[in-house]
């Protein structure tokens, strides 16, 4: 487990990462506090997701501070409350709720509360924000079937076109996990019965779950594994430890969805056969600067069109092929150009 002891060494680094962005305008109201809320800092999303926050408040000249579930709804919903209370709904919150119902109760308090939210990944199809002016500005996300099924077929081809492979999922009831599943799904699918799923098992976006999982597959299935899909960095990333305790990594491809510097390092090593990357800094920083620019009336948000309120940001699948361009690219944005990076109107 030395890799996986490392990387976690190297997630606290994740939040010293200095990446440059143009400046944002000046805050109208310096007692409005910025939060990330999200599931855990041990994962590196969601450690480079907190990082953007924290970028833009630095820039914003606010206060800011990180909420953590761990996992737990019941929890992530009280910190939110607390936070709430504390500054008397003068509090943007930028959130991946624990579960999609969360989100519901999370928009319902801040509009009670005066305070203002933006959602990420995870929410009811039913729950928009354009029904709730303006405490929930925009819910974000990105485009999880296609790109999943993008990252199965970089898969599928590393494997010579055939053979079994395992699957990890997310939590079964999360929007992305259950989109990402249908991708990965319809590209076996379309393989036409050369690819066969060996087994499918949620490890809860889990590194260690996934180790765990992964070592006992290979004891079970050995050597008819031929690839291995994750529907998170973090989860390949633990079944590419079990592939290296046994001599096998680099021989069994692996994909996994984040674009984390670990998955890429895995890449590089030849350990990897891809990742889509998300840009969490952009969607930590962008959430918070179009909840604030809201929350201190530079934008009325009420008037933007619905595309505006719900939208997918830019996947990029990343492979051996492309890897060196991918680390090359300008990683910079502007915080006032809030839709720079959207793809579009979130579809359901």
């Amino acid at each position: 487990m030395s890799a996986i002891i490392a990387q976690r060494a190297a997630i606290a680094a994740a939040l010293t990462l200095t990446i440059g962005f143009a400046a944002p305008a000046s805050a109208q109201d310096k007692d409005l506090t910025l939060a990330i809320s999200m599931r855990s800092l041990s994962n590196p999303y969601h450690a480079t997701f907190a990082e953007g926050g924290r970028k833009f408040a630095e820039a914003a000249g606010l206060p800011f501070e990180i909420l953590v579930t761990e996992g737990n709804s019941e929890k992530g919903l009280a910190d939110i409350r607390a936070l709430i209370s504390r500054t008397g709904g003068n509090v943007c919150i930028n959130v991946d709720p624990n579960d999609s119902p969360d989100a519901r109760t999370i928009v319902e308090e801040a509009e009670a509360a005066g305070a203002h939210v933006v959602t990420q990944w995870n929410k009811p199809e039913d729950l928009h924000p354009w029904d709730h002016n303006p405490a929930y500005v925009a819910h974000m996300s990105f485009s999880g079937i296609g790109t999943s099924k993008e990252i199965t077929n970089v898969l599928i081809e590393a494997m010579g076109g055939e053979g079994g492979i395992v699957a990890l999922g997310g939590i079964l009831s999360n929007v992305p996990a259950i989109e990402r599943k249908q991708g990965m799904e319809q590209a076996v699918a379309e393989a036409g019965g050369a690819v066969e799923i060996l087994d499918f098992q949620p490890a809860d976006w889990n590194e260690t779950k996934a180790f765990e999982i992964m070592q006992a597959w290979l004891t079970r299935y050995g050597d008819d594994i031929k690839g291995v899909w994750a529907a998170n960095d973090s989860m390949a990333v633990g079944a590419l430890e079990a592939l290296r305790q046994e001599g096998r990594a680099g021989e069994v491809p692996v994909v996994g969805i984040d674009g984390t510097d670990a998955a890429m390092s895995a890449i590089e090593a030849g350990e990897m056969a891809g990742t889509v990357a998300w840009d969490p800094m952009w969607t930590g920083g962008m959430g918070l600067s179009l909840c604030e620019a809201v929350a201190t009336g530079k934008l009325d948000i009420a008037a933007e069109p619905e595309e505006h309120r719900e939208f997918y940001g830019t996947g990029i699948v990343v492979t051996p092929g492309n890897i060196a361009d991918f680390k090359n690219r300008d990683p910079s944005f502007d915080y006032n150009d809030y839709w720079a990076k959207s793809t579009g109107q979130i579809q359901y």
